[in-house]
């Protein structure tokens, strides 16, 4: 590995570690804690006050919805895919079964961090849920919500789309991932910290040992090798 990896590795380690710290050990996450507030209430006051606002948080926190991020994700993985060759599109599948395998360790990986607490619409008193304003049975609390599951695994695809397909596809899914991550906090299901600390600092320590070393690749070339189908290399 060269030198200059391994410092930005550990660069993005120590951002990850002191992102983390920075709302972990203050008394009531510190400066964090504002931030929270302000976006939660910013969000829940909103919903009384316009009624189409409110419907449209409930319909983007319907669990059907998540099809909606994951018809995202594919569309975009679809767009690369058509451009290109049959030995390419099975080197896709490994990268796509590699980066599921990936979300699923980290995530469990995140639910170790020494932390436990409620969503805000539990944490706060005489707060409005989206859920009994609207009547549609939307996500809008959580007794466990950080890290967020839903951001880390946007973060986690978006990482790995810039890693083996480009910068400009990575603004792309970038756009995804505040796109369908914003529901969560709008509703109150998650606190804005819950991505924006929580998922963000997982990905920033554990993805960067995975993607910025030779391991990913290990995986996916395994992977292009050994899966059923046709195009399998000649060893």
């Amino acid at each position: 590995m060269r030198a200059t990896r391994l410092m930005t590795i550990l660069l993005l380690n120590a951002l990850g570690i002191v992102l983390f710290l920075s709302w972990y050990l203050p008394p009531e996450h510190g400066f964090w804690f504002g931030i929270d507030k302000a976006v939660f209430f910013g969000f829940n006051n909103q919903m009384v006050t316009h009624p189409l606002f409110a419907l449209i948080v409930a319909i983007t926190n319907f669990r059907g919805f998540d099809a909606v991020s994951l018809l995202a994700m594919g569309l975009l993985y679809l767009s690369i895919w058509r451009r290109e060759t049959p030995e390419a599109r099975r080197r896709m599948l490994a990268i796509g079964i590699t980066m599921l395998l990936t979300a699923v360790v980290l995530n469990q990986l995140g639910h170790l961090l020494p932390v436990k607490h409620s969503s805000p619409t539990l944490f706060f008193e005489n707060v409005h849920r989206v859920s009994e304003l609207t009547g549609i049975p939307a996500k809008d609390a959580s007794k466990d919500s950080f890290p967020g599951d839903h951001g880390m695994m946007l973060i986690i695809f978006a990482c790995f789309i810039w890693r083996y397909f480009g910068f400009s596809r990575f603004l792309i899914a970038t756009a995804i991932v505040v796109i369908f991550s914003l529901p969560r906090v709008m509703a109150g299901a998650h606190w804005f910290t819950d991505i924006a600390v929580g998922s963000l600092s997982v990905v920033l320590v554990g993805l960067s040992w995975w993607l910025l070393t030779p391991a990913s690749d290990v995986l996916v070339n395994w992977l292009y090798r050994k899966l059923p189908g046709k195009y399998k290399p000649v060893t």
